[in-house]
């Protein structure tokens, strides 16, 4: 298996869709070992989930993580706030940006890289009722497309 493999256990679709995504940051979690069990069984959740910077730490809220069925009284809390574990001068600098222009950190995956479990942080700004109509005409648009040229491709051959 490759060094750098990824294997993805959960993806915030929601979230591309809400925002717009400027720039995206690696990021470890800190985790109990019932946590770990159970996020690499894809038992997590992402959704209505966010990054804050307190205090120059960087913290994770509203992720669900399922209780561990056999961990019985070692599980955790599924929505406890967990910490995330970046460089410091990356955390103050996404800090900055966020205080500065108005933007959020919404997760947008998390995976499992050289058996650590990672999270993809999203620089992210809201989008506008209007953007969301917009990505949606345009998607139907290129789906309409898409249609057409395969017609015209099964039309050929016959």
């Amino acid at each position: 298996m490759n060094e750098n493999a990824i294997k993805i256990l959960s993806k915030n679709r929601k979230a591309r869709h809400d925002y717009h995504i400027e720039d995206s940051f690696e990021a470890g979690i800190a985790l109990t070992g019932t946590e770990v069990k159970s996020i690499r069984n894809g038992r997590v959740n992402l959704k209505d989930c966010y990054a804050k910077v307190e205090n120059g730490e960087l913290f994770l809220y509203n992720m669900h993580v399922s209780p561990y069925d056999p961990g019985n009284r070692f599980n955790h809390d599924p929505v406890r706030t967990r910490k995330l574990l970046m460089h410091k001068a990356e955390i103050i600098k996404l800090d900055g940006k966020v205080k500065e222009k108005g933007y959020a950190l919404i997760p947008l995956k998390i995976y499992l890289r050289q058996a650590l479990v990672k999270v993809d942080l999203g620089l992210a700004k809201g989008k506008k009722l209007y953007d969301k109509r917009q990505d949606i005409a345009e998607r139907d648009r290129k789906r309409e497309m898409e249609r057409t040229m395969k017609d015209k491709a099964i039309k050929e051959k016959l």
